[in-house]
């Protein structure tokens, strides 16, 4: 039989149970990778009075942000660097470790030295799981079912994603709004401005302040706006001098509260549970039978295949397995196997995708919900709440990816998420450059995340799983997964930045146009790869 002659796998008799127990547990991995991902977007309200980061600190505000991005990056590069030596358990055990420990020392900082390097620690933790828990799942799952179950990683990081925001939300006390508490500090001036405004019902207003209003907090606040005033702007000057003054009155008002002072502690001790359970439950999940093949441990790998769908299956699993290992050095994988000819194209192909997933803006509305919501017009408890919105409607988005992505395919769901972001991008983009606020915007802002949730998401992390080659598959997807947290932190360090130059308009259209280019690349370079081995997907594209 010949090197790259494909061994006919029998239909197998699934074991379906065993199959979804392994894939759940590491898939855990996703969950603590989305919480970690998205606590720090409701938490920032909150620390940032504590640590005193202002407006006028974008360097700090985007370090506090990116800090983890850091650890992202480092993980990423160990994953490379370790994965084909040390095996996908081994990796995920130490990842749920990193999780914990971050959680743990995040909720106990007590400087802002301190909070970074509790979320570096995270971003270990997240650079591991983001690379090991979709290639693990990857190499566990027979060809017709793979996109599903490595979709079940999308969906527990969807989850992870909801539970911070639950968490957040429910942790949170109410917080009033600068123009409530404006009302609260002097009454006289707004009255005098409210009115005019015969609709307005200022002691509805005052009434609903006053129930939520912390006395601690509004007296810090008249303390340091002693001359604050209930004011309307009418000009573009007056509506950015007022959205700077909201957000310094808001700063005052919470850095004495609970929020402030424990809120915001809670927020991500509540990791810790989950965190730990992961660590727990990876030591009874078995090794990736692709990689104990790749160490000549074929005995143990035809065990866990034989369990997954029958003897003969695993016979057969195991023969195939072989014969796209069957080169030299095997098991000594360097980096610069990576630049073969036949696979940099594959691999650039991967770092595009990558790339795409994190420029294409999504993570944004996660990562700065403050400021994507303020802009839009909705105040600090309002936001908790639309992102618990935009949590629920991502969740439901990629249960559709999950049932669509081994149907319509993964190059069709890609063109529709590339797509569908650049019109929506393009309206969201006009809102903001008129100042329109209100539930339309909300309504942009939740159809975008429904999009991406059903398209680049998911299939994004389906498709950098199965394109590499069995030998360099840890290397190469570290490479895809390293450029991806790259991406992400190039994009959340300079979002501050990027919005105070070109305004959130800007900002919008500008991914708007990456997911164009993004739109084209897909079409002309992606390969359809549902339903087919890893090891006919390695055939098609390399030999």
């Amino acid at each position: 039989m010949g090197l790259n002659e494909e061994i006919k796998i029998p239909e197998p008799n699934y074991n379906m149970g065993f199959l979804w127990l392994i894939c759940i547990v590491a898939a855990m991995g996703g969950l603590l990778f989305g919480y970690d991902w998205v606590v720090i977007g409701g938490a920032k309200p909150f620390y940032e009075p504590f640590f005193k980061i202002t407006d006028d600190m974008p360097l700090m505000r985007g370090l506090a942000m990116s800090s983890a991005l850091f650890g992202c990056i480092a993980g990423a590069i160990l994953s490379g660097m370790l994965t084909d030596k040390f095996g996908r358990k081994k990796l995920l055990i130490i990842a749920g470790f990193m999780f914990t420990i971050s959680a743990i020392f995040t909720a106990s900082a007590w400087d802002f030295a301190s909070f970074v390097i509790a979320r570096v620690i995270g971003g270990l933790g997240i650079g591991l799981a983001s690379n090991l828990s979709p290639m693990y799942i990857a190499e566990m799952s027979p060809a017709k079912m793979r996109g599903k179950f490595v979709s079940i990683n999308q969906l527990t990081i969807v989850i992870g994603i909801l539970m911070a925001q639950i968490a957040n939300m429910h942790i949170a006390q109410p917080v009033p709004t600068a123009d409530q508490l404006r009302l609260l500090a002097n009454e006289s001036s707004a009255r005098t401005v409210m009115q005019q405004e015969l609709e307005f019902d200022i002691e509805k207003e005052k009434e609903e302040a006053i129930l939520i209003t912390d006395e601690l907090g509004l007296r810090n606040v008249k303390e340091k706006f002693p001359d604050i005033a209930y004011f309307k702007p009418t000009i573009e000057e007056e509506i950015e001098a007022k959205k700077k003054q909201d957000n310094q009155i808001l700063a005052a008002y919470i850095s004495p509260t609970w929020n402030g002072l424990s809120g915001w502690r809670w927020m991500f001790g509540a990791e810790t549970v989950p965190a730990f359970l992961f660590f727990l439950l990876m030591f009874f999940v078995p090794e990736s039978p692709r990689w104990l093949v790749k160490y000549g441990r074929n005995e143990q790998a035809e065990k866990i295949l034989s369990r997954i769908g029958g003897a003969e299956y695993g016979k057969a699993a195991v023969a195939d397995i072989q014969q796209t290992l069957a080169s030299k050095e095997i098991i000594h994988v360097r980096f610069k196997d990576l630049l073969e000819p036949k696979l940099m194209k594959i691999i650039g192909l991967g770092i595009f995708l990558a790339v795409l997933q994190q420029w294409c803006g999504i993570n944004v509305i996660f990562n700065y919900a403050q400021e994507v919501f303020q802009e839009a017009g909705y105040g600090v408890s309002d936001m908790l709440f639309n992102i618990v919105i935009t949590g629920i409607v991502n969740l439901v988005a990629t249960f559709i990816a999950i049932r669509t992505v081994d149907r319509i395919g993964r190059k069709g769901l890609m063109l529709i998420g590339a797509g569908g972001l650049t019109c929506l991008y393009a309206l969201l983009g006009t809102g903001y450059y008129f100042h329109s606020t209100g539930i339309h915007m909300l309504l942009l802002i939740v159809i975008s995340i429904a999009c991406y949730a059903m398209t680049l998401a998911p299939v994004t992390w389906v498709l950098i799983s199965e394109l590499f080659p069995n030998r360099i598959r840890g290397a190469a997807m570290s490479v895809a997964v390293l450029s991806l947290w790259i991406a992400c932190t190039v994009l959340t360090l300079t979002f501050p930045y990027l919005k105070k130059m070109l305004g959130a308009y800007g900002a919008f259209w500008t991914f708007g146009g990456i997911c164009v280019v993004g739109f084209v690349v897909i079409f002309k370079n992606l390969p359809e790869t549902k339903g087919k081995t890893l090891e006919e997907i390695e055939r098609e594209l390399v030999d």
